[in-house]
């Protein structure tokens, strides 16, 4: 019985922390075991994310898999029937519809798998990410490692003197740092 009611409802899953911790690469993970279990799935990203490729989902590490790429949220409910698993790469990057889209999913049976920065390079909570998070039924949050120290890292580095929330990029642009090196590259700044 309990697997039955499994089966039938929804769920939310959401992978969340820092730059370079591994977070698209969980989700390509958990997306190619749907895959090997033969559940039909898809994989939506912001279409702004063009770092690696227009139409893939790619991990830092050059991990990849086939994407949707959409500006509004919305359009994940329109290309969602038959399919049994959904991805979203990048979360923080949508607007706060996608809490609503996400939930419409899950409710409609779908297990939807979410990954995104959980804060912003001011240490800020990232956009629709909190809401994510309070809607899951299951969060992991992933860590990159401390470029300064080794120790664990949770804050998004920039690199840049742009005061844009959004701007596109990667090691060139920023580093994983843990809190008390986060702390003293924002003092020197």
């Amino acid at each position: 019985m309990f697997l039955e009611n499994y089966k039938k409802s929804g769920s939310v899953e959401l992978i969340c922390g820092s730059m370079f911790s591994g977070k698209t690469e969980e989700l390509i993970r958990r997306m190619r075991r749907a895959q090997f279990a033969n559940q039909k799935i898809a994989i939506f990203k912001p279409a702004i994310d063009v770092r690696y490729s227009d139409q893939l989902v790619v991990s830092h590490d050059a991990h990849k898999i086939e994407s949707f790429p959409i500006s509004d949220p919305k359009k994940m409910l329109e290309m969602s029937d038959g399919i049994q698993v959904i991805g979203i790469d990048e979360a923080q990057f949508f607007d706060h519809s996608i809490v609503e889209v996400v939930q419409t999913l899950a409710n409609r049976g779908i297990r939807v798998i979410v990954a995104g920065l959980d804060t912003d390079f001011l240490g800020k909570p990232f956009g629709p990410m909190p809401d994510l998070m309070a809607i899951a039924e299951d969060v992991q949050k992933v860590h990159a490692i401390c470029v300064k120290c080794g120790s664990p890292a949770q804050h998004s580095h920039r690199l840049s003197r742009s005061h844009k929330l959004v701007v596109l990029g990667e090691k060139d642009i920023y580093e994983p740092l843990c809190r008390h090196c986060y702390n003293e590259a924002v003092k020197e700044a």
